[in-house]
């Protein structure tokens, strides 16, 4: 009986391994076809009917409807690429799904997930050596604005936007420049320092860049008369209301005569004007105002009075946007009428509210001593191309970024990826043994990148992946795969450079998550979710009786099955999850055979 259990126990560990792999490949394969410049685009609806069309990784599986808790680990996967290096989300998750089949493989032919494990940390810290050795690596000055603006077009030519990679690109490049404190000490770069404001209005040719000045997303208040346009400002931002104060929420004012109004009313008056007094003092002649919620920012009367004086309002500025106006206009937030004061005004040469078909926005231009901030004003015809434009830019900001973290670039076109496959496949030989075999596995599995890249441009991939071989054994560390001619060139000579940061991190991730996905060997389901989640309970007594619900398992319907006594509990989610896609279900099919009790 001994024996009997220790068997149960393995083929337990088998099938969750077997559940998390399919469920996580699943993911992988979903967002494969977007790798790369001719990558499809994937149209994403919400439950409330909004559409958005990307092909950007951590977009779509940000998106995504997912309740596996291995394609969970995907989804975070492509987050923590987005968050270090910006750029490269679809490449990770497409490297993670490629290694959990190697480690499939493996583990069929009966290795131990520690030791698969174990030998692919090896492999990673390898692979990065590799990386950053003088053969891959291309040093970068940041003061080489050429250089920077190619790698940033590289990022955007994979988007649905790539063909405005000329126009944006320089606009990324002088962006973070311009916010970077020290461009030959400075290690990162703040990219809450560069706002975004978008306008339907014009198409992407008509994006431009502030780096001495601001756009507002909103117009001036006209109620009263107030100036649309002023020279030589002084800037004031108020976070206090210009209205008449009001009571608690408990509590009232009873008004018995006109007497009492009247006065109400003169009190209100005085009030108001004893605060513009204060403001006409300073020299302000732009108040901006913070956006309140308990009461009118400016009252009817507060605005007359300062349209009387040719002051210009503009209201509901939001509370997370004014840390980047103070830094980008060099004034001071003032929190109470007694600190109005002219130290803590901003000054610039005009302030201008323009009016265009996408709304009202306002211009402030020749700032004296502006901060490190920009703002690039991104316009587009429409609202989709609007919102892609903004991903799309702020991935070339994160690869601009990336070179002022680890200044070296790299050969795009899957050129790395093919010289780590041949140089781990070299060092597999010499390694010999278990890890050396692990190796070979690992460095056979980063071939999907040139593999797929190949296959989404129309390519024969086999043909393709087979020439760049060739190329990098040869010793042609820079090959890769031009897209536009259809055959292998020199990515250098062709202009297609991506940040060294950009593949160390997806190597480190991806290898990260799937050891992660390999040491778990059981899930042990929350009591409390039973019921909830639809999940169907079975007791299966008689092992014969579990053949009926394979086909249920083969069509992604959710079942969980609680066997030998309900001691075991084996959870596959997946067509509710989200997981919809026809082109795995030899995968499900081999989980299910994989049951047998």
């Amino acid at each position: 009986s001994g024996d009997n259990s220790k068997f149960a126990g393995n083929e337990q560990q088998r099938d969750v391994r077997s559940s998390n792999i399919v469920a996580a490949k699943a993911v992988s394969n979903c967002i494969r076809t977007s790798l790369g410049p001719k990558g499809m685009d994937k149209m994403i609806q919400t439950a409330s009917g909004e559409v958005t069309i990307t092909n950007d990784g951590a977009t779509i599986l940000g998106k995504m409807e997912v309740q596996h808790p291995a394609a969970k680990m995907l989804m975070d996967l492509s987050a923590a690429q987005d968050v270090e290096a910006g750029d490269g989300t679809t490449s990770v998750v497409v490297i993670c799904g490629a290694l959990l089949s190697a480690a499939e493989r493996l583990l069929t032919r009966g290795l131990h997930p520690s030791v698969i494990s174990e030998s692919w940390q090896q492999a990673a810290a390898e692979a990065v050596k590799i990386l950053s050795s003088e053969k891959v690596a291309i040093p970068i000055d940041l003061t080489d604005r050429k250089n920077l603006i190619k790698t940033a077009s590289t990022s955007l030519n994979s988007k649905v936007i790539g063909g405005y990679s000329d126009v944006l690109a320089p606009l990324a490049v002088d962006a973070v420049l311009g916010v970077c404190e020290n461009i030959k000490t400075a290690t990162s770069v703040d990219l809450s320092d560069i706002k975004v404001v978008k306008k339907m209005h014009g198409t992407l040719e008509d994006t431009e860049l502030i780096l001495d000045g601001l756009v507002l997303d909103r117009g001036c208040v006209k109620a009263a008369g107030g100036p649309t346009k002023m020279e030589d400002c002084k800037i004031g931002l108020i976070q206090f209301c210009l209205s008449a104060p009001k009571t608690d929420m408990e509590n009232s004012v009873i008004v018995r005569d006109s007497a009492q109004i009247d006065r109400i009313f003169r009190e209100e008056r005085r009030y108001i004007l004893k605060m513009i007094k204060k403001i006409v003092k300073s020299g302000c002649n732009v108040l901006l105002v913070q956006k309140s919620i308990l009461r009118d920012a400016t009252s009817e009367l507060a605005q007359h009075y300062l349209a009387k004086k040719k002051i210009m309002l503009v209201t509901d500025i939001e509370r997370k946007d004014i840390e980047f106006i103070t830094k980008s206009l060099g004034c001071q937030p003032i929190a109470h009428i007694d600190a109005f004061a002219p130290e803590m005004l901003g000054n610039a040469k005009s302030v201008v509210e323009d009016a265009s078909g996408g709304g009202k926005i306002i211009r402030i231009s020749g700032v004296k001593n502006p901060g490190k901030a920009a703002t690039i004003l991104l316009n587009a015809s429409n609202r989709l191309v609007l919102d892609e434009a903004e991903r799309s830019l702020h991935d070339a900001l994160c690869v601009v970024r990336c070179l002022v973290k680890m200044r070296y670039l790299t050969a795009g076109g899957a050129a790395n990826e093919a010289e780590l496959t041949y140089q781990l496949g070299k060092k597999a030989k010499t390694m010999g043994g278990v890890v050396g075999y692990c190796t070979k596995a690992f460095a056979e599995a980063l071939e999907v990148i040139p593999y797929t890249l190949a296959e989404n441009a129309g390519l024969h991939p086999i043909k393709i992946v087979t020439k760049l071989r060739k190329e990098h054994s040869e010793g042609n560390s820079t090959a890769g795969i031009n897209i536009k001619k259809g055959t292998i060139s020199n990515m250098v000579e062709e202009n297609v450079l991506q940040p060294l940061l950009v593949s160390v991190s997806a190597i480190k991730l991806a290898t990260e998550t799937v050891q992660a996905i390999l040491k778990i060997d059981d899930i042990v389901p929350d009591d409390k979710l039973n019921g909830t989640l639809g999940v169907q309970k079975l007791n299966v007594v008689d092992h014969g009786s579990l053949a009926p619900f394979r086909q249920d398992l083969e069509s992604s319907a959710k079942l969980e099955i609680v066997r030998d006594m309900a001691r075991y509990v084996a959870q596959y989610d997946y067509g509710a999850g989200g997981i919809n896609n026809r082109s795995i279900c030899d995968d499900e099919r081999h989980a299910a055979a994989q049951m047998k009790p």
